[in-house]
């Protein structure tokens, strides 16, 4: 009889989870992990990483069809969309494989199947379907300490049900058998704008409808407008305070009835519809109830340790509620154990989560909006930079774009910065290090960045919001 007894148990092997369970090894617990699909989850093989594949294609088909504005020729320019997939899917295996790698290296035992919480630390796993010849399975196994790890999947609406064929998630929307002559979006999430970003360019005609009176809802008015602007100058169609009330199927496209604020109603006929309204975490089936887990609109309820009102039982992730983010799950999931090891890790600060979309634009940010920091009360100093102002911008072909930060007017703390354009996903890590380091206004004065570089656009920022900008 193989020892079924460890000190963690995760459940699931996304990003949170397989981080979380690494971890765990590091620091000298025996340690399992429950899964009953793929390694890397929804991130790996179905999110983040396979839709930056894709895009990173979108983005070289667009280069292509520009190259004489960079002084090059380019001729019989076109793409074959299952090679576009193919290269995607190749991707997220490679990374499943190096998951996989990893927890083999670190000694944790995988078990395949689906679980549920018995109490007392029993975790009961009934068997999955195409699990690895030889694995860990069904069975009963009991932990000290176990980590709920489930994720989310996407929010289904009524009368938006999708059915895979004519109406996607983001799993048929990654994955098409033929590029779509046009697309409607619902939705202008990250989610829903990645999608609409990558298909526009690939040639369809997309619309996107929004229930709210700003696309991008969680990030600042100011960026999601300039957005806006972008990818309508790219023919990208929006439809804002709008909702779709009906979709009438046909053959091999669909007709929405879509209504807007002010009571009228429009149809609208598109080969392809996206749902791309949210997430909701996965927390059926996992015996919660049962053991008095406190929920909360769809998700686990934790402290910032990832710890329920339940002994020994965590959650992390997606499923312990949003910002519903790979990065938040793992720095959740790595908080989480470390407490339970008794090192005494700073609790996770939600407000210092970056948020990025991979869309062209990019958008990028950290901490509180314009509106959100006026609410506090404080006095603010707000500074902006575009980036025509911006020589590596320029060079670039980039000139189009905005970096906007927003101090503490009496202390000169960094409260929020966000931004849109060129490779700003890249760029906002430098501001959520000075959010970590209460850096204040006169450290990122001080600091020296170097030319020529987008990151300058930060610099001048900062400097505009005290009346030191040089470049504008």
């Amino acid at each position: 009889m193989a020892d079924t007894s460890y000190d963690v148990i995760v459940i699931g092997a996304g990003p949170g989870g397989y981080v979380t369970a690494i971890r765990a090894a590091q620091l000298g617990f025996k340690t399992a992990i429950v899964e009953n699909k793929h390694l890397g989850g929804i991130c790996l093989n179905w999110g983040c990483i396979p839709t930056k594949a894709l895009l990173r294609s979108a983005e070289i088909y667009h280069y292509m069809q520009h190259a004489k504005d960079y002084g090059l020729s380019a001729s019989g320019i076109g793409f074959d969309i299952g090679a576009v997939v193919k290269r995607s899917r190749g991707v997220s295996a490679q990374l499943n494989t190096g998951v996989g790698f990893l927890m083999k290296k670190n000694k944790i035992d995988v078990i395949w199947g689906s679980a549920t919480l018995a109490g007392g630390g029993k975790v009961t796993v009934a068997a999955a379907d195409g699990a690895p010849k030889g694995a860990l399975g069904a069975g009963t196994y009991t932990g000290k300490h176990v980590i709920v790890s489930t994720g989310a999947r996407p929010r289904v609406l009524p009368g938006l049900e999708p059915d895979k064929k004519l109406v996607w998630t983001y799993f048929e929307a990654m994955v098409p058998d033929a590029m779509p002559k046009s697309l409607l979006v619902v939705g202008s999430g990250a989610i829903g704008i990645e999608f609409a970003s990558f298909y526009r360019t690939m040639g369809a005609d997309v619309t996107v409808v929004e229930v709210l009176p700003q696309i991008l809802p969680v990030e600042d008015a100011e960026i999601a407008a300039h957005a806006r602007k972008r990818f309508e100058k790219q023919g990208i169609k929006i439809l804002t305070e709008a909702k779709v009330t009906g979709l009438k199927k046909g053959g091999n496209d669909v007709t929405a009835t879509i209504e807007t604020k002010d009571g009228k109603t429009q149809t609208m006929t598109v080969d392809r519809v996206i749902s791309a309204v949210g997430v909701v975490g996965n927390i059926e089936g996992l015996g919660l109830e049962a053991l008095g887990v406190k929920t909360d609109r769809g998700c686990i309820v934790t402290d910032g340790f990832g710890r329920t009102n339940v002994a020994g039982v965590y959650a992390i992730g997606d499923v312990a509620g949003p910002p519903m983010l790979a990065h938040k799950a793992e720095h959740e999931g790595v908080v989480c154990i470390e407490a339970i090891k008794g090192l005494h890790p700073h609790p996770l600060e939600k407000a210092k989560i970056p948020g990025c979309t991979y869309c062209t634009p990019q958008i990028a940010s950290v901490g509180l909006t314009e509106a959100k920091a006026k609410e506090t009360g404080r006095k603010l100093k707000v500074g902006r930079f575009p980036f025509i102002g911006n020589g590596k911008a320029i060079a670039l072909g980039e000139p189009e774009g905005l970096v906007k930060t927003i101090f503490d007017a009496d202390t000169g703390e960094l409260i929020g910065a966000h931004m849109v354009g060129a490779e700003v996903t890249e760029l906002i890590q430098g501001f959520v290090v000075a959010m970590n380091c209460e850096t204040t206004e006169a450290e990122l004065m001080h600091a020296v960045f170097p030319h020529p570089t987008l990151s300058e656009t930060m610099h001048e920022s900062v400097l505009d919001a005290y009346g030191k900008v040089i470049h504008a």
